[in-house]
């Protein structure tokens, strides 16, 4: 199946690593270029010299509000166009109610939830017909995941934004996807099952909850979020999909 992505050039947030870092890599594979962020300079530079030509890696925080514009004006600079945003970052601070402080949930909102809201405004201002905003979330928009309170509360609402969005964007011809992951095997997941202080034991126990009794790869998450990027997803928006080997129970 031809995905039709081609030469059409993304903007993919936090993707030095983990599930942003596999979307860019499978967007590429299918002929897609892309221009890459991280915090960090030389790491973003890594990650794209790590996915050929047809990447470029650029230095940029979500919570920086100048980011947008400079991500959009990279694309066309290094590309010649600007067809679409897959806005990822890094989990935020791992705790309780309790436990978690004013400043983590700043810095959180900042990033998680107000900088993804600045990144879609400003790509939603710059596409045209057949663009397309997607939002890296998590399985908590629709159930809370213990240890996790931070990302519990902001990401509900983010998916609620999305929604809005493509509400409001559909008539000009641009989708707004979401992506639900659950337990993809990345560095993140593996922090966080250490957590527990026995990582094997907290691993094997969040097998044993997901149907397919394994956790996801990267590069099925990543499959995922090319296919809803690409021309051949042209009639889904305002989904929201779980990529979580049937962890999510409900319809």
């Amino acid at each position: 199946m031809d995905l039709g992505l081609k030469d059409r050039v993304y903007v993919v947030t936090g993707a030095t690593r983990g599930l942003g870092h596999a979307c860019a890599r499978e967007l590429t594979a299918d002929g897609a270029k892309v221009v890459l962020t991280g915090r960090d300079a030389a790491r973003a530079a890594s990650a794209a010299a790590a996915l050929g030509p047809n990447a470029v890696g650029v230095a940029a925080d979500n919570a920086d509000p100048g980011a947008a514009g400079r991500l959009i004006a990279a694309a066309r600079e290094h590309f010649g166009r600007f067809d679409g945003i897959l806005i990822s970052v890094g989990g935020p601070a791992p705790g309780s109610a309790a436990q978690n402080t004013d400043a983590q949930w700043t810095a959180a909102f900042e990033s998680v939830f107000l900088g993804a809201v600045r990144l879609a405004r400003a790509a939603a201002a710059e596409l045209g017909e057949g663009g397309v905003i997607g939002f890296v979330l998590s399985g908590s928009v629709h159930e809370p995941i213990p240890g996790l309170t931070i990302s519990n509360g902001l990401r509900p609402g983010l998916a609620g934004f999305a929604k809005s969005l493509s509400v409001e964007l559909g008539p000009r011809g641009i989708r707004v996807v979401g992506l639900l992951p659950a337990r993809v095997d990345t560095d993140r997941v593996r922090e966080l099952d250490a957590l527990s202080g026995d990582a094997a034991a907290a691993r094997a126990a969040n097998e044993s909850r997901i149907p397919l009794r394994r956790y996801g790869t990267p590069e099925e998450f990543g499959r995922a979020g090319a296919f809803l990027l690409s021309p051949a997803a042209s009639y889904l928006t305002g989904v929201m999909l779980p990529v979580d080997g049937g962890s999510r129970h409900g319809f």
